[in-house]
């Protein structure tokens, strides 16, 4: 199988067929990460989960698809609790630097808004748009989102998420084109989880200019 374009180390199946007894814990931490810490932008949370259900369904994995996708959901809604609190705790000193290019008040008060505008849909959709899953839960906690429809729609997320694409890969990875072109598979995924949100820009710049009225 051709894994060219995707760094070795990063590559999701090398990950699963390289942890062994460790696998199910080691998955379940960086799905964790992605979700909640601010340093796990970079990992490949959405063809990890993607793999691990191609991997069941091929026998790789042993264990039975619902634990795992019980497991991967509870860290992934985990994960965002944790980034909240730490949007919540920290995030206002990281903010209130009047030297900081990357956190200003300003964004917080447009996180904020936007959150007001979109809240659900926008916790949702995020989920499935790689670095922005990572960074919205801490915004979320600076902008003192309400904690109720955070972690209620975060759960949601966490269920359409986790265990979707740990099922998508599951029933997907018993077709033998898919099993032998996974890196495009996985190319495709990410893709595709962009599109939610690149709709939401176009249907907002849409209403801006509707509200705008014609000659403006």
């Amino acid at each position: 199988m051709n894994q060219a374009l995707l760094p070795e180390w990063l590559n999701p199946e090398t990950l699963l067929h390289g942890l062994g007894p460790y696998l199910l814990p080691v998955v379940c931490l960086i799905i964790f990460a992605e979700c909640g810490l601010l340093l796990g932008f970079f990992l490949p949370g959405d063809s990890l989960l993607f793999t691990a259900g191609l991997f069941v369904a091929k026998g790789y994995i042993s264990t039975p698809l619902w634990v795992i996708c019980v497991l991967l959901t509870i860290c992934a809604f985990v994960g965002n609790v944790v980034g909240y609190y730490i949007g919540l705790k920290a995030g206002p000193a990281m903010f209130n630097k009047p030297d900081s290019k990357l956190f200003k008040r300003d964004h917080v008060d447009k996180t904020h808004a936007f959150f007001e505008k979109y809240g659900p849909r926008a916790i949702v959709l995020a989920r499935f748009v790689p670095i922005v899953r990572t960074f919205i839960t801490a915004i979320a906690g600076v902008g003192r989102m309400d904690q109720r429809k955070f972690f209620t729609f975060s759960a949601i997320g966490a269920v359409l998420w986790a265990t979707g694409l740990t099922v998508l890969g599951y029933f997907l990875g018993q077709i033998d084109f898919i099993h032998n072109n996974l890196e495009a598979m996985l190319i495709l995924i990410v893709f595709i989880s962009v599109l939610p949100i690149i709709f939401e820009v176009l249907k907002a710049r849409r209403e801006r200019k509707h509200a705008a009225g014609p000659g403006n």
